[in-house]
Formats: structure tokens, sequence, C-alpha cells
């Protein structure tokens, strides 16, 4: 089905999230290996699919004598019986260790039995918590204590299973039972060439992938390179005197410059790949050599290519040496200098591993080169301490190579200067050039010894460098909500009392209910022991309880929607001849106030596709149908204000806390009527209700990488919608990636989101009984998106249970199985083949069809007396508010980044000191034009370089920020104006600090002259350039689709800014391009 469509990532559509959860199982399975370790392998997967990948797990093991180890989350019970054996960790301690037969004996001898209607896996994950234990006590003789996991861990000792497996770790293993495949002679699976064939095919086929780069990259440099001619136009160069000289060696500089800078790309290309490359070769599939050759060798063409456009158009353009034994000697040169950079800027990114770090010592280094190159300084005014940065900066090479190349030509050579040098010994010597020609060579074979060395060391940064270690963040223990201390007599109400925020006056009498009493429940008020023997784990709570703040509960109603879009081109290839993909096809519902909707489907079935119709996200494609809200055509603008997503990616500004996040998103999105205070005290409320007031402070950090874990990102995705105060909230995949207990708490707080008289719609991939029976309603779609179920669940999933066994030729379902895997199961593609049936149309031919049509019909009416949705303005919040708001977090983020702003303090730092080094009191050597060009070539280089590194470092964290902003701007959080004032505002302070620290070190090591004027003059025009460049990193990320193209993109104008400095072509120098001086 997705075999030939690409894998995708954060910025490129490509594959589902559960797709790409059985891509990296497939990856491991279709290997030689014989123990596998899976780590949460059925996230975002549904149930059936999980239940088939499952059992073929369960025959490679028991068919192929393999070993397996699986962690899941929230596994179906007939999932859990698919497995032999059972380990149950908590606190780091094996509870028992056995076969799964045995697993409910051990704890029933505890005194905990699993309720009828629970699943075992679920019940497993809840007994040995704190929170959930006392439910599933059975000993009512006794009184309840908490067992704790140690207790359990003692038992499980004594149990008879503990005794065998103690029994049988004291006996060695027999060698006789060794299997074959456990003596390995071999790393590589299969021989050297065929490594490397398919390592070279891989690449190949990624760089014709991503082709748009290099062609990207070459447009660029040909629009560069025009720019250039134009500059150096030969009609105004001349070869008269030493002058003329200066001026062709100011245009080889400028065209070393841009070949330099062509290679900066590199680096986010291979900070891209490091991920994947890391893991392969950590499991073995490849050496890093396998990986660097093809890279390697595969984009000596593209820079070939590259070259001779470049050498093109500008060689006789602008009026090189005419021979064509020049010209080839120029290509040459040119393609090395590529080379290096390429190798270069290859090696930091493999030595630093990170974005920021490779951004920042990638700059370092060319700050070296370039500073100690030879042409800012010359060779003889460089210290003879310093002498050996000059012979070990490739671009002294470079620089001596295109410079011999050129003054050695018969125009140059055949001329006297006036004190009787040959003209272009005379030029050479001025520039501090070796004047013998050889000197070509010798730096053209440097250039290419620093190539191969560049990427030498690149490849063996690969191959013994790991992984950059992700950062923890220790967060505050969450306070414990459920508790109850009944041996001490201690209610719950009294230990959270400390974090009950006090409800204010109603504002409205006939629209508002207090959160008291659904609080009172969450804390877990006392029950009667007998009850909570009986109970279900139920998420459910009494209905009717609202918030603090009034809402206009609305309904959903759509019809006849169909979403296209256009055809791929890759089923195009494969002989499709439509224009047009249809993803939804004539999907007609409701969705109602105080009734909780799943929507559910195998992968790929359009369930996310759906919502984000519904709900407005989709931007492209082709939408068909009516969308009513409450009876009226729904208008998304003031829709935006009433409704609520939930992503499923929990996409939130990693350096703010989780009570900042949600102040944040409840001053933006409630409207001026509430005041500042009840804004605080709706904030609290809702905190309470999704159970994050114990964790208020802590920052949100990073997915996956630090701060708050998957669960608590879920819990916090949904109260950043619920402070909006909406009447509608759509939550994409709420428990996805969660154990069954983090889910049961998620599920809990929508519920009690549901109960408050909202109208919320989740799409669900695997949920456990009690979670799927927590839903009122059921949408379910098949692939191709079309419904073949839409009702209500019934007592204990009756009705949907019903409804698909009475179709002729449905398996009944078996006691204890998951109503959502067995219907799953029974309406997948593979029993509609079998039945002979469409489930599609047999929905269509049902009363539950028709009854559902004329519920569409009455809905899509306004009720008499009603008015539409209506808003003076788009957003809740003036422009003005919205940049308050804005500056606000961001200066909260700023300040918390010291990755970000403590690297340009250090590198502005570094970058003065050792600019003060190397031109150490320079401003008082001003004896001839030299020094004079000197001091100009120190302070110019000496700013653009730390204009250069804030736009490389601003571009990674700008890039994080806008993925943040898509959603807040899609939930009609602000507009672009106000955020983008917001981050050229907080961005002041800091670059002024850099400023100072720059400006102090440089001015008074160089020995400028000391006047307040001249000084504060300096000052300024340092402050306003970095600024400018920090501005121009900011955008180049907002018009890019990604970091690779922002870079290649910004690298593209450093060279602009360059040439039209006034520094490398002078004034004098008359061209079109003039004015950009």
């Amino acid at each position: 089905m997705c075999a030939d469509v690409i894998v995708g990532n954060e910025m490129m559509r490509g594959i589902s999230g559960g797709q790409k959860k059985r891509l990296t199982t497939a990856e491991m399975l279709v290997g030689p290996t014989k123990v596998l370790f899976m780590d949460e392998i059925s996230t975002g997967l549904d149930s059936s699919t999980t239940f088939q990948i499952v059992k073929c797990i369960q025959q490679i093991v028991h068919l192929g004598e393999a070993t397996v180890l699986v962690s899941l989350l929230q596994p179906a019970p007939e999932v859990f019986e698919l497995f032999d054996d059972v380990m149950l960790l908590s606190e780091g301690q094996i509870v028992y260790q056995g076969p799964r037969e045995y697993v409910l004996e051990f704890f029933e001898s505890c005194g905990f039995r699993c309720p009828q209607r629970k699943g075992v896996a679920d019940f497993l994950q809840e007994v040995t918590s704190k929170k959930d234990q006392e439910q599933y006590w059975i000993q009512n003789e006794k009184p309840y204590h908490y067992v704790s996991v140690p207790d359990f861990v003692s038992k499980f000792k004594k149990f008879h299973m503990g005794k065998s497996l103690k029994k049988q770790l004291s006996v060695p293993f027999h060698k006789r039972k060794i299997h074959k495949s456990a003596l390995v002679f071999s790393e590589q699976s299969v021989p050297t060439l065929e490594l490397l064939k398919t390592s070279w095919s891989k690449e190949w086929l990624l760089m014709k992938r991503n082709s748009f780069i290099y062609v990207f990259k070459t447009v660029q440099g040909t629009l560069i390179a025009l720019v250039a001619s134009t500059v150096f136009l030969r009609t105004q160069m001349h070869t008269r005197n030493e002058e003329d000289g200066q001026v062709y060696i100011g245009a080889l500089v400028y065209v070393m410059i841009v070949n330099m800078f062509n290679g900066f790309a590199e680096s986010a290309v291979i900070l891209a790949r490091l991920p994947v490359l890391f893991r392969h070769r950590d499991f073995l599939f490849y050496r890093p050599w396998a990986f660097t050759l093809p890279n390697i060798l595969l984009r000596v063409p593209a820079s070939l290519f590259e070259s001779i456009v470049w050498v093109a158009i500008t060689y006789y353009t602008i009026g090189f040496a005419p021979e064509a034994s020049r010209f080839f000697k120029h290509l040459i040169a040119i393609f090395f200098i590529q080379q290096m950079a390429a190798g270069l800027f290859r090696l930091v990114s493999g030595m630093c591993r990170t974005v920021v770090i490779t951004n920042t010592a990638g700059s370092l280094a060319v700050l070296f080169m370039f500073v100690l190159g030879g042409f800012i300084l010359p060779k003889d005014a460089i210290s003879k301490w310093l002498i050996w940065g000059y012979y070990c900066s490739p671009l002294t090479y470079a620089y001596i190579a295109l410079a011999a190349n050129e003054m050695h030509s018969p125009r140059w050579m055949d001329k006297f200067a006036p004190d009787g040098r040959r003209l272009g010994v005379a030029v050479l010597e001025n520039a501090g050039i070796f004047t013998n020609k050889e000197w070509y060579w010798i730096a053209t074979g440097a250039l290419l010894g620093f190539s191969i060395l560049f990427n030498v060391l690149f490849t063996l940064s690969l191959m013994y460098l790991n992984p950059v270690g992700k950062p923890q963040a220790i967060l505050p223990e969450e306070t414990d909500t459920s508790i109850e201390n009944t041996q001490e007599g201690k209610e719950m109400s009294d230990i959270t009392q400390r974090s009950k925020v006090p409800t204010p006056e109603p504002l409205s009498p006939n629209s508002i209910i207090t959160l008291d009493k659904v609080l009172e429940q969450l804390r877990g008020q006392s029950q009667s022991t007998s009850d909570r023997s009986h109970r279900n784990a139920s998420v459910r709570i009494s209905p009717g309880r609202g918030m603090i703040l009034p809402f206009e509960p609305l309904s959903m109603s759509f019809s006849e929607i169909n979403y296209y879009v256009d055809m791929p081109a890759e089923m195009k290839s494969q002989g499709v001849t439509a224009d047009k993909l249809q993803l939804l096809s004539g999907i007609s519902g409701a969705f109602r106030p105080g009734v909780l909707t799943a929507l559910m489907g195998v992968s790929g079935s359009g369930k996310t596709t759906l919502m984000d119709v519904l709900s407005g996200r989709k931007t492209g494609g082709y939408i068909e149908g009516e969308i009513y809200i409450s009876g009226y055509p729904k208008n998304q603008a003031t829709f935006a204000r009433i409704s609520g997503y939930c992503e499923q990616n929990d996409i939130h500004s990693p350096q703010i806390t989780i009570r900042e996040s949600l102040l944040f998103s409840a001053f933006l999105r409630l409207p001026n009527e509430v005041t500042n205070q009840e804004k605080k005290i709706f904030v609290d409320e809702v905190m309470e209700l999704v159970e994050l007031n114990g964790l208020k402070d802590a920052i949100v950090g990073l997915p996956g990488v630090n701060g708050l874990s998957t669960e608590q990102r879920k819990r916090l995705t949904i109260a950043v919608e619920l402070v909006a105060n909406p009447s509608i909230i759509f939550m994409d995949e709420p428990t996805s990636g969660l154990d069954a207990r983090a889910a049961a708490i998620v599920m809990r707080t929508v519920r009690n989101t549901v109960n408050t008289g909202r109208t919320v719609v989740c799409t669900i991939h695997q949920p456990s009984i009690d979670i799927f029976e927590a839903f009122d309603e059921l949408l379910l779609m098949k692939r191709g998106g079309q419904i073949i179920f839409s009702g209500p669940l019934g007592r204990n999933s009756h009705k949907v249970v019903e409804y698909f066994e009475a179709i002729h030729g449905v398996p009944k379902i078996k006691e204890g199985c998951n109503p959502a895997t067995w219907m799953l199961d029974v309406s997948s593609a593979a029993t509609e083949v079998q039945l002979k049936i469409d489930f599609a149309e047999h929905y269509k031919s049902s009363t539950l069809y028709q009854r559902n049509k004329a519920l569409v019909k009455e809905l899509s009416k306004p009720l008499p007396g009603s008015s539409d949705l209506y808003f003076p303005t788009q957003y809740s919040r003036s422009t003005f508010d919205q940049f308050k708001c804005c500056l606000w977090k961001q200066w909260l983020t700023y300040w918390r980044s010291p990755d970000y702003n403590l690297v340009r303090m250090f590198f502005a730092l570094f970058t003065a000191l050792l600019l003060g080094i190397i031109f150490w009191r320079v401003g008082r050597k001003i004896k001839s034009s030299t020094d004079l060009l000197i001091i100009i070539g120190s302070m110019y280089f000496a700013v653009a370089f730390v204009g250069f590194e804030n736009c490389v470092t601003a571009q990674p964290v700008i890039a994080v920020e806008r993925t943040v902003f898509y959603r807040e701007r899609a939930a009609g959080m602000y507009s672009a104006i106000p955020y983008a004032l917001s981050q050229v505002v907080v961005e002041i302070p800091y670059v002024f600090v850099e400023t100072v620290i720059y400006s102090l070190i440089v001015y008074s090591m160089m020995s400028f002259q000391w006047t307040p004027a001249k000084f504060f003059w300096f000052f300024y025009i340092s402050f306003l350039t970095f600024l400018y460049f920090t501005y121009y990193g900011m955008m180049s990320v907002a018009i890019t689709p990604n970091p690779q193209l922002a870079s290649i993109f910004a690298a593209a104008f450093y060279s602009l800014f360059n040439l039209f400095s006034g520094f490398i072509i002078p004034r004098t120098v008359g061209h079109c391009f003039a004015f950009l001086n």
C-alpha cells in the first residue's frame, strides 16, 4: 500500500506515524537477527495491525528459534495472549517473571484480582501503582493495606515460579544447547563489495530524491556568477599597473569566498543524516566508510558541474587570462576549493553532531582560515608565533593557486612596474604571495590533500564518536491526587487542599457550574471498601459539571464530505492516469455537546484527514461537502474562536513552563470581558482538571529529548486548548505512545472535558477495553476514507458488537476479547474479500445510516430563536496585546536558552580576542596604504564573521519555534505580524550585550583612537550589523521549507554581502549594482 511512498519527516509529507513504527520493526525483522529487543512497537498502530505484527513475531520465535523481548503500551487481551512469558517491572525491580498463565495466580495469592472486563496487561500495570492498587483488593475480610514493590518482589521469590526461576539460574547453561548463530565471524552479513554497492545505490537514490537542493545550489551559483560578472565586467578591468592587479586580486578573493561558502550547506545535509547513520552503525548494518565513500564520491560530479557553470560564466566575462590552459587550471583550483570546503564542513558536522555546536565550530574554523589565509593580513605581517596558522589554512593555498595562475600569464609578466619588477611579480609580492609559478601546483596539491584529510577524519569521527547524549530534565514529582491513606484516616481533600484554587463569583448564573465536585471526585473522595472491590477501572465521572467560565454548547454536522489531493508523481509513474487521489468519500455524520465520539479505523483510513478537514486545518487539496455549526454554515474565521485542536505531535515552546504555556494560551484566546485574575484562576482550574498542578513549574522541553514525559505532554496539549474555553475540541490520538495507566489518566481528562458540556472528538488507534468503552459514540472508517459504522457504543459495546455480528459470515466475538480489536479485525479488507461484502455499502443500506441521516438533517437546521456565531474581530485580543503576549513568551524562551545565547556570546568573545591578538595594536601602525588596508580588512572581517555566526546560530532556534508558531496561528491565537515583531524586539538586548563584549575588546586590543565619538560610532555600526545579520538568519528560515535550504539560501547572500561591502570592490570600479554598495 505504501511501499513506494517516501518516509518523510516533520517538514516533508510522507507515511503516517503508525507506518513509520511498522517500518522500524520491519527493518529489524528482515535481517538474520536471532535476538530482538523491541520497544513500544505498537505506538500509532491500530489493534488489528498490532495483533498481526505480534502474531508474525510469535511465529518467528517458535519456528526460527529466536529470542524476542517486547515492551508494549496498552496491549489488547488477544495480543497479550500471544506471549509465552511475562516480565513485569516496577520501580526498577522485577515483580514477576515467568509463564503468562501463572501471572494472575501470583497476584491473587497477594490479594489482588483482575476484574472480568479488564485486560490482564492493563491490570498488571496498575496493580503495583499506589494510586490504582486498592480497587483490585479482594480480601474483604482484611483491611486493605498498600503492597509495595519490595513486598511483591519478596512474595514472588516464595512463589513457585520464583523458586523455579532461581533453580534455573543456579544451573550453568549446557554447551550442547548453544545455538550455531551465537558464534559470528564477521561483523557484517554481506561481503564488502556488496555492502558498498548497496550503500552506493541508496546514496544515489537519496541524491535524486533531494535533487531540488542541488538544482537550487546550481541556480543560486549561476545567479551569483552573473552578478559577479557584471560587477567585474572585463570592459572595466585593466592590466595597466599594480592598482589594476589589486582589483583582479579582489575578484579572485571573491571567487574563492563564494566557492568556499558553497560547501556550507553540506553541514545541514550531514546533520540530518546522522541519527539514521548512528543507528545503522550500532546495529552493524554497515561500517561508516560505506556511508561516507558513496556520499563523498557522488557529490563530486555535482561539484564539478557547479564549478564548470561558475567558471564558464565568470572567467572570460570578468576578463581573466585568456589562455585556454589557464582557464582549465582556474577550473581545477575552483573544483578543489569546493571539495576542500565540503570535506571541512562534513568533518565539523561529524565531530560536533549538533546543529548549534556545528554552526559555531564551522564559523570558528572559517574565521581562522580567513584571518590567517594571507589576503586580509599578508604573510609578512603575521607574527612569527602565528605563522604556522598561515601554512595550516587551506585558504592560503586557494589564494595562492588562483593568484599564481592569473599573475603568471603573459599579459602580466610581459609588463613592468615602475620599480623595474615584472608587473605580475610586483602584484604577487604586494599581496604577500610566493612568486614562483610552481606554487600553483603546490597549492592545488595542498587543496587536494586537505580534501582527502578532511574526508578521512570525517569517516573516523563517524566510526568512533557516538551521538551526543540527550540532556535529561529533573522534574518535580506530581502531586499525588488519587491516594487515600485509610490507615491514618486522612482524607485526600486535606492533602491537596494547599493546591486548591478558590472559585470566583459566577459571571452568568444561567450558564456556569463549578468544578468543585469534579475536582473532589478526581481527588478520589472516600468510597466503601466493597464498592472498590467490585468497581471497574472506568474513566467516567458523573455528567453535568462545567467550568467557571461560560461557553455555548455547539454541535457540528457534516454531509457528503469528499477530499482530494493531486495524484502523487510516484503513483502516476506506475500507470495511474487520474489527476486526483480521493482520500475521503461521502462522509456524513454529527458530533454533539456532552457526547464523546471516537474516530477509529485501520492505519491510513483517513481519520486524521477527516479531522483536519472538519477543523479547517487542511490548507491544500480539494474539499467538497457541507459543514454546519449548530445549523449554520461553518465560517473558519469564527470557528477557530470556538474550537480547539489537540495535535498528535504535542508541539509546544520548549523553554517555558506548563503554567506559562497555559497562561499564554488563555490570555490570547479568552475574550477581553474576562479579567486577568479570572484567567489565572481559570488556568489553575484547568491544571487541576488535567492533573498537572503538581508540575506547573516544570519546563516543557523538547519531545524525546528532555522535559515532560509523553503522557504529561498529552495532558498539556489538552490543557492548552481547554484554557481557550472552546465549545468543540478535536483530539488526534490523545493516548498514542502511552501505557495503559497514562492513557487512563489522559482519558479521564478527556472525559472530564466532555462532562462540562463540550463537544469532543478523538481519533484513537488501539484502545483498551476501559478506554474504548469510555466513549459514547463511534465513527468507524475503512481504508479509502469511507464510513462503515457510525452510532452509539452501548453498554459494554453491545450495540457495535450486535451490528457487526448481524452481518452474515462475521465471526462472533470471543469472551474477554477487546471489542475494539475484534471490530477492526472483522471489518478488515481481508474479511471483505473473504465474505465478498463491502462494509461501506452495507452501512449505507442499514437502518442505522437512515437514523444518522435524519440526525444530520436535524442538526443542519438552526434552532428557532438562535443566531449564527459572530465576533467583531478575527482575534480575541488586539494587535498590541498579541505583541505583548508574544514578547513575554519570547523573552522567557531566550532567557532560558543558554545554548543559544551563551554560544554566540562566546563566539563574539573568542573572535574579539583572536582578532585582537592577531591585529595587536594595529591602529598604531599606519605608515602606508597597505597598513590602512589591513586595518580596514580587520574591522570588516571581524564584524562580518560575528554577523555570519549570529545568522547561523539563529536558524535552528527559529526553526523550532516556527513549528510552534504554525500551531498557535492555526488555533487563532495571533497573527503573523505581532509574532514576528516580538522575535525582532527580543533579540535587541542580547545583541546589544554581544556588541558591548566585542567592541570593548576589539577596540582596545587593536588600539583604535580612544575618543568617545569614534568608539560609540564603531559600537553603533557593529550593533546594527550584528542585528541585521541576526534578522537575516531569522528571515532565511521563515521563507524556506527546511533548515537545509535555509542554510543554502543564507550562504548565497553571504557572498553577495561580501561582494557589495565596499572592501573587495573599490568604489572606483563602476557597475550597474553600485547602488547596493
